[in-house]
């Protein structure tokens, strides 16, 4: 999602209906400005020095490449794209995609949005990206608009056995707009331990939570951060007890 602070994002009501029953990051930020260094950071661990949001051929690598080298089943969907990677148009924005970047290609897992329901309908990768469009990400449009494509979006995802079965679903904004680059990040998963972290938080923790959890080497400043692991500790079942 887009440019909005904690309170700004957090003042949409399923944003804030999704924090009051899953786990939220209080204390997050980004980590630059403007869009882009924000995205890299979110998959490469790094900004790669770069302060704008124009294209940037950016040796190979990165997130993609390294689910790809590991046999990870992948795919980043992005709304709007109709005519590649590098096109811009219907709402599509290259800065907010980031896998394009590394090596200047367009991997074949970066795909239209309008893939996503059919393959919910059938095999949904284990990694999974989604960059809304210009509007829906709240770029473009009000908060309200944003906030109800994720009241759409969401419930289908929750719904699928890839998420039912210890899946998480990680919602984050790429930048806020107060002093302190404070952003929104929710952590959505069964079981929720704890449904508040007040701890420091920031892109590279998210990064290197995702890759705690799918078994990966951390990628840049990810390797030093702190990884979400409050938000993503679940609820101890109850053990069964039998006598005989």
């Amino acid at each position: 999602m887009e440019n909005r602070s904690y309170d700004q994002a957090i003042a949409g009501r399923y944003s804030a209906q999704l924090a009051a029953q899953y786990g939220v990051a209080t204390n997050y930020h980004g980590v630059s400005h403007p869009s882009l260094p924000n995205y890299l950071a979110m998959t490469s661990g790094s900004t790669w020095g770069i302060a704008d949001d124009g294209f940037h051929n950016l040796p190979a690598g990165g997130l993609g490449a390294q689910l790809t080298a590991a046999g990870i089943d992948w795919r980043a969907y992005m709304e709007g794209m109709t005519n590649g990677c590098f096109r811009n148009g219907n709402g599509y924005a290259l800065k907010h995609n980031p896998f394009a970047y590394y090596g200047s290609t367009c991997p074949p897992q970066v795909v239209p949005l309008s893939q996503f329901a059919h393959d919910l309908a059938g095999s949904v990768p284990r990694f999974v990206w989604i960059t809304p469009n210009l509007c829906h990400d709240g770029h473009d449009c009000s908060t309200a608009t944003a906030d109800s494509w994720l009241a759409q979006t969401v419930p289908a995802i929750l719904a699928t056995p890839a998420w039912q079965d210890n899946g998480v679903l990680f919602i984050t904004w790429d930048e806020g707009e107060d002093s302190a680059n404070s952003v929104l990040t929710l952590v959505i998963h069964q079981d929720t331990r704890n449904h508040t972290s007040t701890r420091a938080y920031d892109h590279y923790s998210l990064l290197a939570s995702i890759e705690d959890r799918l078994g990966l080497r951390r990628l840049g400043s990810a390797a030093q951060a702190v990884a979400m692991t409050d938000l993503l500790e679940r609820t101890p079942q109850p053990r069964l007890r039998t006598d005989s």
